[in-house]
């Protein structure tokens, strides 16, 4: 039986998995290797720092997560994918009530960021629409 999310190893262990299989993803690795280039390891620091942050309630993120995201070319696919993945790394590695929180979270991070990034695009076709 796996066990759930109980610590910061669990938290890292969570991390790199997942962003192991986002590199390989033929949707999401050409994506993210684009933007983070060779500052993989700063990133998953900083990815730690958020999850530990909402699974473990240690505050050691701070930051905005969605104004990086607001410039990239990306879709709502890509957050739906990136939902998908996360949540097949959890499944393989954990299972329990944190687990399920953070399954629970990675939805609604897609969902808003998505639906952000849709409402930024939108407000941009339209200035150009007035522009024509």
């Amino acid at each position: 039986m796996k066990k759930d999310i109980e610590n910061i190893d669990d938290i890292k262990l969570l991390v790199h998995a997942f962003y192991d299989r986002i590199r390989e993803n033929d949707l999401l690795g050409p994506v993210f290797n684009q933007v983070i280039k060779d500052k993989w390891p700063e990133h998953l620091e900083k990815m730690v720092r958020f999850w530990q942050t909402i699974l473990l309630y240690e505050h050691t993120y701070s930051g905005a997560p969605f104004p990086p995201h607001a410039k990239l070319p990306i879709e709502k696919v890509h957050f739906e994918k990136w939902v998908t993945l996360f949540q097949i790394t959890l499944d393989e590695l954990f299972s329990g009530e944190k687990a399920n929180m953070a399954k629970s979270r990675a939805v609604i991070l897609g969902v808003t960021f998505s639906s952000k990034l849709e409402h930024l695009q939108a407000g941009n076709i339209n200035k150009e629409e007035k522009h024509d």
